[in-house]
């Protein structure tokens, strides 16, 4: 049991990092669009990774405070557990982590997405307890980890970018004919080279970028703000290490 126990908290520990959010991206495979984490500065990933630091210790006391722990990284990739006692193991590790559903905070974006997460579970009172305000820091994330989504979909309604990717439908399409799945990557990258879709995008990009943080400046401006609260309380954990097992917190 102690065995199968550990397989289901390594899945879940696998899963830490996606918790509490579900994203769905409809619409037909097209063009690959440029990576929205492309040119971050080395100081905002050490940020985040302080930030991810912290809050997989709060996950990791909380979880503790029920009796459960996640596995040492090392053992994240083990099977997942099969029917039985294990999967009951299994149900209460995911909901101690995630909550229960239904799910209570929810945004529809312009773009038709919703992304939905739980106000319960360790991975809700973790964030709760680093950026103050779990509802206002979903919907500012939401917001802003999709700014480029939203940029993206303005930019497919200037002409110049409908002919561009007009253009390369047919590049991309055998023989003229109907294109029936996404093409090899080689081909997809030369036609978006030669229907110069690569240089409309590069174009229309900044400015709807720019466009879309002042539509949402309200929301930018709060996750900064909660961002950097949630700096401040990691500091002030990393500062007050938790005291291991049977010694002496003085």
């Amino acid at each position: 049991m102690r065995h199968a126990t550990r397989r289901v908290i390594a899945t879940a520990s696998a899963a830490l990092v996606l918790a509490g959010c579900a994203t769905v991206r409809p619409g037909p495979a097209g063009p690959a669009a440029p990576s929205a984490s492309a040119g971050t500065p080395a100081a905002r990933q050490e940020q985040d990774g302080i930030l991810k630091a912290a809050e997989q210790r709060l996950v990791a006391e909380c979880l503790e405070a029920q009796g459960l722990a996640l596995p040492p990284a090392s053992q994240a990739r083990a099977p997942a557990p099969a029917p039985g006692p294990a999967a009951a193991a299994d149900a209460r590790l995911r909901t101690a982590l995630f909550g229960e559903d239904p799910r209570e905070l929810s945004l529809t974006l312009a773009t038709g997405l919703t992304v939905t997460a739980n106000s319960d579970g360790c991975v809700a009172s973790a964030r709760a307890e680093l950026y103050g305000d779990q509802t206002r820091w979903f919907r500012a994330q939401v917001t802003v980890d999709n700014l480029r989504a939203l940029a993206q979909a303005r930019m497919k309604q200037d002409p110049a970018h409908r002919a561009a990717l007009d253009r390369w439908t047919r590049c991309a399409a055998p023989s003229g004919g109907p294109r029936t799945g996404r093409p090899e990557p080689a081909v997809a990258e030369r036609c978006t080279r030669e229907s110069g879709l690569a240089d409309v995008r590069a174009r229309l990009e900044p400015a709807e970028l720019a466009t879309v943080r002042t539509l949402h400046r309200d929301q930018v401006a709060t996750y900064e703000q909660l961002r950097a609260r949630a700096l401040r309380r990691a500091a002030e954990l990393s500062a007050n290490p938790t005291p291991k097992k049977g010694t002496d917190a003085s």
